[in-house]
């Protein structure tokens, strides 16, 4: 095994870790936070926290590892998974809804750092087989969503307090990771590398390939969020069990991941554009099945596509972004990237427990049709722009 497929191996198991744990949290801190939160409303907060700690830290993290090397950086984000996973923990003993959105708060800038996975294996693989490199490791997630919902389903009652068990149960996942990461071959940069700064951001962030990407993968981000945080609530609000709001969010992060065993390599025969288009017109169909049931057949069924239209945009937009800067350039553009996502995440998290509290799932859904026709619209600008400049340098 050459150094790529191992270094490809083991980020995706620590995708997987990452996952694990992320599945947990997307099915028990919206029930969390309402069962402390001072009011209904304000039931999403702490996952809004989780998501603003990544948004915090996601162009610091990038930074951090151009200094110190992916190995360092990466092992050092799962230090922030355990302070995380304690305040939490702690929260729930003490019934403290605050110290629970600080918990949640810390933990995200872990999710910040393990963004960076995917980003890993594609700075270490040549370019023709990047697009399988990001899809393999972002397939880590197929773990998680398998183990997570099974796991919060089985510890959220497994201590004094409900959910303090799930929390805790975090802390062996972020251990798992640290080890993992020990075995990782990534050279450290350079001096020259980490001196190097390349253009300006703005000067990269003005080519329209890294508009579309950036774009494209934060509005996919965006709106699988907003539907799948305001989910188990909405699904407890339909009188569904909380086993039930489990199985389908494990069903959702299976779809988010399973097709990354294909996503890539598909990719590569039929392109980049096609695969991204199709990922948002999944979305469309999401929308359209949400909106004619509440039975758990409806959510599931919408879920799932959710998720695989999420992964077409998302590793689609991976992969446009890696073809927009040079290598001293990296930690800024994508830690530009990872910020837009983590913006948009953090307005969709907030907005879906607020929506979805006031107005009802229906409400939820129809809301995120324009989100998805901007990048219909914005994929369909960018394919004429590549023909026109095509035919003009022809």
């Amino acid at each position: 095994m050459n150094s790529t497929h191992r270094n490809v191996g083991l980020l995706a198991a620590c995708q997987a870790m990452l996952f694990t744990n992320n599945a947990t949290l997307i099915t028990i801190n919206g029930l969390a936070g309402l069962a402390l939160a001072p009011y209904t409303a304000l039931a999403t907060l702490p996952v809004t926290c989780w998501i603003l700690g990544g948004a915090l830290a996601t162009m610091p993290a990038s930074l951090h590892m151009k200094r110190v090397g992916r190995q360092a950086g990466l092992t050092s984000g799962t230090f922030w998974a355990i302070a995380g996973a304690l305040i939490c923990a702690t929260a729930i003993a003490l019934q403290n809804f605050w110290m629970l959105c600080a918990g949640t708060l810390v933990w995200g800038v872990y999710n910040a750092y393990g963004q960076y996975y995917r980003f890993a294996a594609a700075d270490a693989a040549t370019p023709d087989y990047r697009p399988t490199a990001i899809s393999l490791v972002l397939a880590g997630g197929l773990v998680g969503g398998i183990i997570g919902p099974e796991l919060s389903r089985w510890t959220v009652n497994l201590a004094d307090h409900k959910f303090q068990g799930a929390y805790l149960t975090l802390i062996v996942f972020a251990f798992a990771s640290m080890a993992l990461l020990r075995f990782i071959q990534i050279p450290a940069p350079t001096a020259a590398e980490r001196a190097a700064s390349g253009r300006p951001l703005r000067e990269i962030a003005a080519q329209p390939k890294f508009m579309v990407a950036v774009l494209s993968a934060a509005i996919g981000y965006g709106v699988m969020n907003f539907l799948m945080t305001s989910t188990p609530i909405a699904m407890q609000a339909c009188g569904h069990p909380f086993s039930s709001a489990a199985f389908v969010i494990s069903s959702h992060i299976i779809g988010m991941f399973g097709p990354s065993l294909f996503t890539g390599a598909l990719i590569r025969k039929v392109g980049v554009l096609p695969v991204m288009l199709a990922g948002a017109v999944l979305n469309a169909v999401t929308i359209a099945i949400a909106v004619n049931g509440i039975s758990v057949p409806h959510f599931w069924g919408a879920l799932v596509l959710l998720g695989v239209g999420w992964n077409f945009l998302y590793t689609g937009g991976t992969t446009l972004l890696t073809e927009t800067y040079r290598p001293e350039e990296r930690a800024k553009a994508q830690g530009a990237n990872d910020q837009a996502i983590f913006l948009m995440m953090l307005v969709s998290s907030f907005t879906s427990g607020v929506t979805v509290t006031s107005a009802g799932w229906e409400r939820v859904n129809l809301l995120a049709l324009p989100l998805i026709a901007i990048v219909v619209a914005a994929l369909i600008w960018y394919a004429l722009h590549e023909r026109s400049r095509r035919m003009a340098a022809a």
